[in-house]
């Protein structure tokens, strides 16, 4: 680190910045703000590449060292580097099929292609627009508070591609285009990506802008050696940079004042690790400061004071929008779009409110990238002219899943939007592996806000059952037997949703259940139930995230009239037929009545809160069979299964349950959870099965270490039950079926 004023004229000399690219590390160039903040050193002018275009961008439109250090302690980085949005902004109808699959191949021109980066980021270019609402208005990088430019990379041709006016939201995303992890973007004709691949470090530019003496912030770490290169990802990002790192050795001794970094043990992709490289560029700026405050006090010995620039952010909340313009819609119609965005011209917003709208209609699952851009118009209103790219009509998608009740399967799935008819979804599921399940449905969106659903779905299962002896004191829930499962729905139903988190319905399906014993227990059924029901229903999803989610609430309510069934049932008791069984099993109708309820609170930054509450009752249950309640395990896995931490699946069957959990989830590392729960199980409440000995109440607990990979959760742990006295192993990977 060095310093000088070398400029020799009359006027006072001016500073420029630069600040280099390195994804995460690039959050260390922020303590450097605040070190030039307190020295009280006005900056002239700014460049960045990649995360330092983003951190020059905001400091240039006019946020303070200190609010840009805020927003960085804030956002939800796991959101913005994924190719989600919020599971609030998703239709009702398809939350269960959202962010499920680990692959998703879209079909376009014949096939199924590959997209040109991981990547999207939607949730990014909402909160690079939101962030640079203010200056919407600024097309010209020049006129912001401090003039700005960034680098990206013309990946057509290699050359560096200066952006210096145009949409700032798309210049700073095409500047941090890594290779194959971003998309590429199109802007001014060009398809752009990160420009760190061949100019990281821009100090060339701020000079060429009129800089006098240059700060430069680096927080990139050069290449790897080659014995460090180790994966197919790192010889990627090693063969990309090569003519960065040539670049750098022509950029670094035009700086007055270079600022490296000490961040070794990070990589550009540690944004779990955002708050720890934060406080590293923190004290980084602190050891800085003197050099800054000794340049600062100079220039005011040498030119006067200079009193520091404040209040630098226009202050613009809302907009009035007047007209619209939207381009390249081919799948969907421009009233569907607009409706579904429930836009109205003349009406004022704010950057959230264009925000919330596009997550509307990125939730409808037509739209792979919403963007937008404001233009004001002579009477002071605004044009927003949104840029979007739809989503390809059918993907296969291709999950795994394994846990030791179920075994290992390959989960495959093709989706179609508007195959018969507009506004429609259907899809097939098949999981392929230790056990076959397959599920067809339809989805039909209808009214002017697409709030009215019909769904026609057929679903199919086959799998093995462990079977446990009735509660007897000496050998508790010991395992007896082995059954074959078969199951078959046919459901239709109709709802109305009066937002995205809510729903109500009515439907009638068809149950087909069949037994079908393996290994013989000391109590089997052995036959079949066929189950008609008509029933209402109530969902309410406000989760924030399918997976491990830190906050919200979700609830699924049904009431059912069970009408008469079609049985054709033996009963086996140590392996011989039980007559006396037979005979009282009955078909006469009933009410089913089931309730769930789980919830998740941000106690802490790290710590997570979470309960549920699980209830059922077939009222004038008179001997009815196979459609009471199914006890134990962790995961919710087939129908009428209640899950309960203590015990494996099928452990307890019956007819009236209530069910309550606690415990807290505690993430240590980024991406890595502790999970301990408690939960208590009351049964026989309003009647009691004939066919099976339960208690009237149980208690278990469990404890769990789980990691989210990309290719799925993984989590494993172990679980006891009081009553069982016995100490379960746990390991589930990937989303289930």
């Amino acid at each position: 680190m060095c310093g000088s004023v070398s400029a020799q004229h009359s006027g006072r000399p001016k500073i420029g910045l630069t600040l280099s690219g390195g994804g995460a590390k690039g959050l260390a160039h922020i303590g450097i703000l605040k070190a030039i903040d307190s020295a009280g050193l006005n900056v002239d002018y700014i460049t960045g590449t990649s995360m330092g275009s983003v951190i020059g961008g905001l400091y240039a439109s006019g946020y303070s060292a200190d609010t840009i250090e805020r927003i960085a302690r804030t956002i939800d980085w796991d959101l913005l580097l994924s190719n989600q949005s919020s599971l609030q902004s998703i239709f009702m109808a398809e939350k269960d099929e959202y962010s499920k699959y680990i692959v998703e191949l879209p079909w376009q021109n014949h096939r199924f292609n590959l997209p040109t980066g991981i990547l999207e980021g939607q949730e990014l270019w909402l909160k690079f627009a939101e962030l640079f609402f203010p200056v919407c208005n600024v097309k010209d990088f020049s006129k912001l508070s401090i003039p700005f430019k960034c680098v990206a990379t013309d990946v057509g041709t290699g050359e560096a591609v200066v952006m210096e006016s145009g949409e700032i939201v798309s210049s700073i995303r095409s500047s941090m285009a890594i290779p194959s992890f971003f998309t590429a973007v199109n802007m001014q004709e060009r398809r752009l990506i990160d420009g760190g691949v061949v100019r990281n470090f821009p100090v060339q530019d701020v000079k060429r802008m009129g800089a006098d003496i240059v700060v430069g912030s680096n927080v990139s770490t050069g290449l790897l050696s080659s014995h460090n290169v180790r994966n197919a990802i790192q010889v990627l990002l090693q063969v990309a940079f090569f003519r960065e790192a040539e670049d750098h050795k022509t950029e670094i001794p035009l700086c007055d004042i270079y600022v490296d970094h000490n961040l070794e043990k990070y990589n550009m992709g540690s944004f779990g690790q955002a708050i720890d490289i934060l406080d590293a560029g923190i004290e980084r700026g602190k050891e800085l400061y003197p050099v800054l405050k000794r340049l600062s006090d100079s220039l005011d010995a040498i030119y006067g004071p200079q009193p520091l620039k404040t209040n630098r952010l226009p202050s613009t909340e809302k907009v009035r929008i007047t007209s619209f313009e939207i381009s390249s819609l081919k799948n969907t119609t421009i009233e569907f779009f607009i409706n579904t965005l429930n836009l109205k011209t003349g009406q004022w917003y704010s950057a959230a409110d264009i925000s919330q709208m596009i997550r509307h209609a990125f939730g409808t699952r037509y739209y792979n990238r919403i963007l937008y851009s404001l233009h004001e118009q002579p009477d002071g209103s605004y044009k927003i002219i949104f840029d979007v790219m739809e989503n390809p009509l059918a993907f296969a998608k291709i999950g795994l899943h394994y846990d030791k009740f179920s075994g290992i399967s390959a989960i495959v799935n093709l989706t179609v939007r508007n195959f018969l008819i507009s506004n429609s979804r259907d899809l097939v599921t098949i999981n392929i592996g230790d056990n076959f399940r397959v599920r067809g449905e339809h989805l039909q969106y209808i009214g002017r806000h697409k709030n009215i659903t019909a769904s026609l779905s057929a679903q199919y299962d086959r799998f093995s059952i462990n079977t446990y002896n009735d509660f007897i004191a000496d050998k508790p829930f010991s395992q007896s037997g082995l059954f074959k499962r078969q199951y078959a729905r046919f459901d239709g139903n109709i709802a109305f949703s009066a937002d995205r988190r809510f729903a109500i319905g009515v439907g009638f399906r068809e149950e087909i259940v069949k037994y079908d014993p393996v290994l013989a227990s000391n109590f089997e059924f052995k036959g079949s139930v066929n189950m008609p029901t008509a029933y209402g229903f109530i969902k309410y999803n406000s989760l924030d995230k399918r997976i491990f989610p830190n906050r919200g609430v979700k609830i699924d309510a049904e009431a059912g009239w069970v009408l008469k069934q079609n049985v054709d049932v033996s009963v086996l008791k140590n392996g011989n037929p039980y007559p006396e069984a037979v005979s009282a099993i009955s078909n006469r109708p009933y009410l089913k009545t089931a309730f769930n309820l789980e919830s998740y609170y941000r106690v802490l930054h790290r710590l997570t809160a979470m309960a549920s509450t699980q209830a059922g009752a077939n009222f004038n249950y008179t001997n009815n069979i196979m459609n009471e309640f199914s006890v134990g395990g962790v995961l919710p896995l087939y129908n009428n299964q209640v899950t309960f931490v203590g015990l494996p699946e099928g452990s307890i069957y019956t007819p009236t349950f209530a069910a309550f959990m606690g415990g807290f989830r505690y993430e240590f590392l980024s991406n890595t959870y502790a999970t301990a729960k408690a939960n208590v199980l009351f049964t026989n409440l309003i009647n009691k099965s004939v066919f099976f000995n339960n208690p009237d109440f149980m208690s278990g607990y469990g404890l769990s270490f789980g990691y989210n990979f990309a290719l799925g959760p993984l989590e494993v742990g172990a679980m006891y039950s009081d009553r069982s006295g016995k100490i379960y192993s746990t390991v589930s990977f990937g989303v289930s079926f």
